[in-house]
C-alpha cells in the first residue's frame, strides 16, 4: 500500500518540446532548468489570383527561468527577442484588461503537453488554457466585418462559420447568449480537470465561466498580453498556479501542464472574394498605433493584430509551449510518513529551505519526520528551553533562562529585504534600481509621513510630506518617479510580532548617524520631522510598537461613526513576511483606511483599501530573501558607505558572512552593522539561520535528530536546486571551504555536542510527543518530521521527482498573545510559566497548519 502511494506521488516526467537545459552558473554553481525556442513566424495574405504575399518574416526567440519543481503563485521569468513590435500599450495588460493592444506576446497557463502523441485530453489546446473573464475567450460579433477569424487562412471549414467553437453547439436554454441571429459567435469553452473528470465551461457568459473565474476570485489574473518594444524584445514575471490556487485548472506533481507563449503576429487571411468585402479588409488590417505607444483611454484596436483571438489558428500555430512540472503537495509527508513529526520552532527565514527539504527527511525511512513550525524567534527559543521543541530556528542569540547550555549551529545563510512594486511614470514599465539609506526606513518605521490630508491635523508634523514619493530626500535618490501620492506611500509594511529580522533591521537603523539625529528629534535638512510618538525610541529592538494615537477630525460621516487612529490603519503590520510578499505580488496595500457601508446593518465599517491599479503601484514591505526568489519580487538596494548602494546577492551575502564574528564556541557570529557600512560591498539585511538546541537535557532520540538533522542540512542541503533536500535560490550555500568554511566547520562541531549531551541528573520528556492537535504546523511551511520506522518505503532524497510541496495561500493566522508574552522580559522572569505558555502557543498554532481556502490578502 505504501509503495502504491509513493508511486503516486512520483512527478509527472517531462517531455519538452523544444531545448530544455539544465543550465550551472560557473560563478555561483546554482543549478536551474530553463528554456529556449525559436521560430518563424511569417503572416501571409492569399491574393484574388491565387498566390500569396508574405510578410518580412518574425524570427522570435522565447525563454524561460525556471520550469521545473514550481510551486504555486511562483514567478518565473519569461523573455523574447525577435517579435513584432507592439502598439496601443494597455495601463494594464492582465486578464480583459489587457485586450486593447495590438501585436502584444499573450502567455497562458495551460493543462496538458504540445505532443500528438499524447491522449487528446493530455494535449494542450485552447480549450485547456486559462483566461479569467468570457472576453479573452469567446467573442460576438455583429456582423462578417467584425468576425475576422471567418477569413483566418488556417482556420477549419467548421471554424469559418457564422457559430464555431463547440459541436453541438450551446442552445439558448444552455446558453441564452450564444447564438443570437444573424450574430456571428465564436465560443472557446475551458475544459476544467478534476482528476479523472472532466467539465466544459462554454464560456459564453460570465456564469459559465469556472468558479475561480468569478469577478471576486481571490487572485487577480495570472494570464497577460505582455508588451514588446520597438526593439522586438520584451519580459515578464509570469505567476504560475498550482491546482491549489486554480483547481479547475488543476496543475500538480502528477498532471502535466505548459506555459503557452504566443507572439501576436497578425491573422493570415484567406482569399478576398470577388468584389472583395468590409470582412477581407479587416483580416488584412495592420494595426491602428504606432510601435511603442499607449492606450490610455482603452480606444478599440484592429481585431486581426489584437490579443482577443489568441485562440485563432494563425496565432495558435506561432504558439511557444514550454513545459512545466510541479511540486510535490503540501500534504505528502503526512500521507505516506505516518510517524508523529519532530517539531522544529521558530524562524520565517528558513520557510523556503524548509519546504524542499522536509521531504528529503519524511521519503527517507533512515530519516526522521522534520517539522518546521513557524513562529517568532523568541517563542521558539522559548519551546526549545522549556522542552516543548527538540531545536529553535533563531537568527540571533536569545537570552538563556534555564540550566542548560545551548549550542547554535549555523544552518542557512539568507536575510530580508525591502521588497517594492514601483511603476514608472507614463506606463513605462516597473522600477527595477530602487535605493533607501537608513533615515527613509526610519521615517517609514515611526510613521512620520501623513498619509493623506487626514493626518496634516497631527501634532508636531503636519508639515511633513504625505508619502516617501513626495520626499525631497527620496526623490534625489531615485530620480523620476512618479509623485503622486498614496496612502501606501506613508508607511513599511512589516511585522506586528517580536522577531529576529525587525532586530537585524532596527540596527541597521541604530547605526546610522542620520537616522538616528531624526529619531531623536533633529529634522532633516528638508525639514522634516520625526513623529513625536516615536521620538528618541530605543534600537534595537526585536518588536515594533503602534505608538501613535492620533485619531484626525473630519467631516467624513463614515469616520465619524468609526473613529480610529489613522497612523496605525496605514501601518497595518501582519503576522508573517510572506503575508507582505503576497501583499506585494498582488499590489495590494494592507492599508486599512476603507470606508464603505456594511450592507447587512446599513451602517459603515472600515477595510482594506482596493488592489493598486497596474501602472500606479508604489509599496515597500520587510519579505525574506526566500521570498524574494519565490515570487519574483524585487530588493531595495540598501546604503552602506557613503555613495554606496548594496542589494541581495550571493556575492554581498559572502561579504558580510566574512565580516561576521563568534566570540566563542557555541554562540551565534555578530554582523557588526558598523562594519558593514565601512565595507561598502557586504549586504546589510545579511542574517545567519541556527538550529539552536540544548546541549545537556535534551533526549537522547531528539539529540540524534537534531544531530542529524544539523549534518544534513548542513552538506547535501546545500547543493543549490528546486528538488527535494536542495537549497533554493535566496540562500547562500554554506560550504566546506571558502568564506562559509567557519559556518561550516562550527554546525559540525554544535551537531557532535548535541548528539554527546552533557551528562545530567534528569530527563525530558521526548519531543515526539505530538502537539495537542495531533499535527504540528503552524504557518505556510508546515512540512513534516519524527523517528525511524521499519515500514516507512525509501526515496532517495535527492530524486529529480521529489519537488517542494506547493503550500496553499493561508488564512489569517491565528495570533498567539501568548508567544509574545513569552518574549517580553517579564515573561523571561517567570520561568515555571514558559513551558504552559509555550505548549498553548503551539496549539494555537496548529490549528492553522495547512489552509486550503486562498485569502482576500494580509490583514494586521
Amino acid at each position: 500500500m505504501l509503495a502504491a502511494l509513493v508511486a503516486a506521488f512520483a512527478p509527472a516526467s517531462a517531455s519538452p518540446s523544444a531545448t530544455d537545459d539544465r543550465v550551472i552558473d560557473n560563478v555561483t554553481g546554482r543549478a536551474s532548468s530553463s528554456f529556449t525556442a525559436t521560430k518563424a513566424l511569417t503572416r501571409v495574405f492569399e491574393n484574388a489570383d491565387g498566390t500569396t504575399y508574405e510578410f518580412p518574416t518574425n524570427t522570435v526567440t522565447v525563454s524561460a527561468s525556471e520550469t521545473e519543481n514550481l510551486r504555486g503563485r511562483q514567478r518565473i521569468t519569461i523573455s523574447w527577442t525577435g517579435a513584432q513590435p507592439s502598439g496601443g500599450r494597455a495601463s494594464n495588460p492582465y486578464g480583459e484588461k489587457g485586450l486593447q493592444q495590438e501585436y502584444p506576446v499573450v502567455i497562458l497557463q495551460c493543462r496538458g503537453r504540445d505532443d500528438a502523441s499524447l491522449p487528446p485530453e493530455k494535449q494542450v489546446r485552447p480549450e485547456t488554457c486559462w483566461t479569467a473573464s468570457v472576453a479573452q475567450r469567446s467573442q460576438i460579433a455583429r456582423s462578417e466585418a467584425e468576425a475576422t477569424w471567418t477569413h483566418d487562412r488556417l482556420a477549419t471549414p467548421a471554424d469559418k462559420e457564422r457559430v464555431s467553437g463547440m459541436v453541438p453547439f450551446p442552445t439558448k436554454e444552455t446558453c441564452p447568449t450564444a447564438d443570437q441571429d444573424p450574430f456571428f459567435t465564436r465560443l472557446t469553452p475551458f475544459v476544467a480537470s478534476s482528476g479523472k473528470t472532466f467539465k466544459t465551461y462554454e464560456a459564453c457568459d460570465s456564469t459559465r465561466m469556472a468558479p475561480e473565474a468569478a469577478v471576486d476570485a481571490a487572485f487577480p489574473p495570472a494570464e497577460i498580453a505582455a508588451f514588446t518594444d520597438s526593439d522586438g524584445a520584451g519580459s515578464v514575471e509570469y505567476e504560475v498556479r498550482s491546482d491549489v490556487e486554480n483547481e479547475s485548472l488543476g496543475c500538480n506533481h502528477k498532471v502535466e501542464c505548459s506555459i503557452v507563449v504566443i507572439p501576436i503576429n497578425g491573422l493570415s487571411c484567406d482569399k478576398p472574394a470577388e468584389p472583395a468585402t468590409i470582412a477581407d479588409s479587416a483580416c488584412r488590417k495592420g494595426g491602428r498605433f504606432a510601435p511603442g505607444s499607449s492606450n490610455f483611454s482603452n480606444e478599440g484596436v484592429d481585431q486581426a493584430v489584437s490579443p482577443a483571438l489568441w485562440w485563432s489558428a494563425s496565432n495558435w500555430a506561432n504558439r511557444f509551449s514550454i513545459p512545466v512540472t510541479f511540486g510535490l503537495p503540501p500534504d505528502t509527508c503526512d500521507i505516506l510518513d505516518p510517524r508523529p513529526p519532530t517539531g522544529f520552532y521558530g524562524s520565517e527565514l528558513l520557510a523556503q529551505a524548509s519546504l524542499q527539504w522536509s521531504p528529503a527527511y519524511c521519503l527517507d525511512k533512515k530519516r526522521f519526520k522534520f517539522q518546521h513550525n513557524q513562529m517568532s524567534d523568541e517563542a521558539g527559543w522559548n519551546l526549545m528551553e522549556s522542552g516543548g521543541g527538540a531545536a529553535a530556528i533563531v537568527s540571533s542569540k536569545h537570552q538563556r533562562r534555564g540550566d542548560d547550555p545551548v549550542g547554535y549551529a549555523p544552518t542557512a545563510v539568507t536575510g530580508f529585504s525591502i521588497g517594492y512594486v514601483i511603476d514608472r511614470p507614463d506606463n513605462a514599465g516597473e522600477f527595477t534600481d530602487l535605493r533607501l539609506n537608513a533615515r527613509l526606513i526610519a521615517k517609514l518605521m515611526t510613521q512620520s509621513y501623513l498619509g493623506s490630508d487626514l493626518g496634516r491635523g497631527h501634532p508636531g508634523i503636519g508639515d511633513n510630506p504625505l508619502g516617501i514619493m513626495n520626499d525631497p530626500e527620496f526623490i534625489a535618490l531615485n530620480p523620476g518617479l512618479s509623485q503622486i501620492s498614496q496612502e501606501a506611500g506613508a508607511a513599511l509594511l512589516s511585522l506586528s510580532n517580536s522577531s529576529d529580522v525587525i532586530e537585524q533591521l532596527t540596527d541597521y537603523i541604530a547605526h546610522d548617524n542620520a537616522a538616528m539625529d531624526f529619531v531623536n528629534g533633529k529634522p532633516d535638512r528638508w525639514g522634516m520631522k520625526v513623529n513625536p510618538s516615536y521620538k528618541k525610541i530605543k534600537l534595537p529592538r526585536t518588536e515594533w510598537p503602534l505608538l501613535d494615537d492620533f485619531i484626525p477630525e473630519t467631516e467624513n460621516e463614515c469616520r465619524q461613526n468609526n473613529p480610529a487612529v489613522y497612523f496605525t490603519q496605514l501601518a497595518a503590520p501582519v503576522t508573517a513576511l510572506r503575508k507582505i510578499a503576497e501583499a506585494l505580488l498582488d499590489g495590494w496595500p494592507n492599508v486599512q483606511t476603507r470606508c464603505e457601508v456594511d450592507l447587512g446593518t446599513g451602517g459603515y465599517k472600515l477595510g482594506r483599501v482596493d488592489r493598486q491599479s497596474f501602472g500606479a503601484r508604489f509599496m515597500l514591505g520587510v519579505v525574506s530573501l526566500g521570498d524574494v526568489e519565490r515570487y519574483g519580487l524585487r530588493s531595495a538596494s540598501l546604503e552602506t558607505s557613503s555613495g554606496d548602494y548594496v542589494a541581495p546577492s550571493d556575492e554581498s551575502l559572502a561579504a558580510a558572512v566574512a565580516l561576521a564574528k563568534q566570540e566563542k564556541d557555541d554562540e551565534p557570529f555578530v554582523l557588526d552593522q558598523g562594519e558593514v557600512r565601512k565595507s561598502g560591498k557586504a549586504y546589510p539585511g545579511t542574517m545567519i539561520v541556527y538550529t539552536a538546541a540544548k546541549l545537556a537535557s535534551l533526549p537522547a532520540e531528539d539529540a540524534a535528530k537534531v544531530a542529524q538533522f544539523i549534518r544534513v542540512a548542513t552538506t547535501e542541503g546545500q547543493r543549490t536546486g528546486t528538488g527535494n533536500g536542495e537549497l533554493p535560490a535566496g540562500f547562500l550555500p554554506i560550504k566546506k571551504s571558502g568564506v562559509t568554511a567557519k559556518l561550516y566547520d562550527e554546525a559540525q562541531r554544535v551537531a557532535a555536542a548535541v548528539e554527546k549531551q552533557a551528562p545530567t541528573p534528569t530527563a525530558a520528556p521526548s519531543s515526539d510527543t505530538p502537539p495537542p492537535d495531533g499535527g504540528g504546523g503552524t504557518t505556510v511551511t508546515s512540512v513534516p518530521s519524527s523517528a525511524p520506522s521499519a515500514d516507512l518505503p525509501s526515496v532517495a532524497p535527492t530524486a529529480t521527482a521529489s519537488a517542494a510541496p506547493t503550500e496553499s495561500p493561508a488564512t489569517e493566522p491565528v495570533a498567539m498573545p501568548e508567544t509574545q508574552a513569552v518574549s517580553s522580559d517579564l515573561g523571561g522572569r517567570l520561568l515555571p510559566g514558559l513551558l504552559v505558555l509555550g505548549l498553548l502557543g503551539v496549539a494555537l498554532a496548529s490549528a492553522v497548519r495547512f489552509f486550503v481556502q486562498p485569502p482576500p490578502g494580509p490583514r494586521p
